[in-house]
């Protein structure tokens, strides 16, 4: 199925299109619905919706770095990296169906959440999980695609 090169190329378009759409409207919805407000708490507090937003990478890393060391670090080179990804998951020979849709996931996030700080110069987070004090980190759609990607990868990683 993905071995035809443009059938390959339109399933990681539509993977990645889906992603990114789904992360720019949930981040809509999250600015409209919760930047004014106080955190949601669903299931027991064990999932909150609460807005935040990161001018740096995963978990704000990086925010307090000086804007020329974020251009390099936070916009081009997840840019190139990016780039370099969706070019390997377009032409290599060597992939899997589950690597081809991991890599689709992770591009897909990446894009969306690149997108935004470039446009915008952060990125909305708006989910939080955990019990307690035991909590992740606030992330947004993108971070879940990209989550998605890495753990569709995991058994690969292993079977070496």
């Amino acid at each position: 199925m993905f071995n035809n090169l443009t059938t390959r190329i339109l399933i990681v378009i539509a993977i990645v299109i889906v992603n990114i759409g789904c992360d720019q409207v949930t981040k809509q919805v999250a600015v409209e619905e919760l930047s004014q407000s106080h955190d949601r708490p669903y299931l027991g507090d064990f999932f909150r919706l609460s807005y935040a937003e990161n001018r740096g990478a995963f978990l704000s890393w990086g925010s307090e770095w000086s804007k020329g060391f974020q251009t390099w670090l936070l916009h081009l080179l997840p840019v190139i990296m990016l780039i370099g990804l969706l070019g390997y998951t377009f032409f290599s020979k060597q992939l899997t169906h589950w690597q081809i849709i991991a890599f689709s996931f992770i591009i897909g996030g990446g894009v969306s959440n690149i997108y935004d700080r470039l446009q915008y110069g952060k990125v909305v987070d708006f989910m939080n999980m955990g019990i307690g004090d035991l909590r992740t980190g606030i992330f947004n759609f993108a971070d879940v695609s990209i989550m998605i990607g890495l753990f569709i990868l995991l058994p690969f990683i292993f079977k070496r």
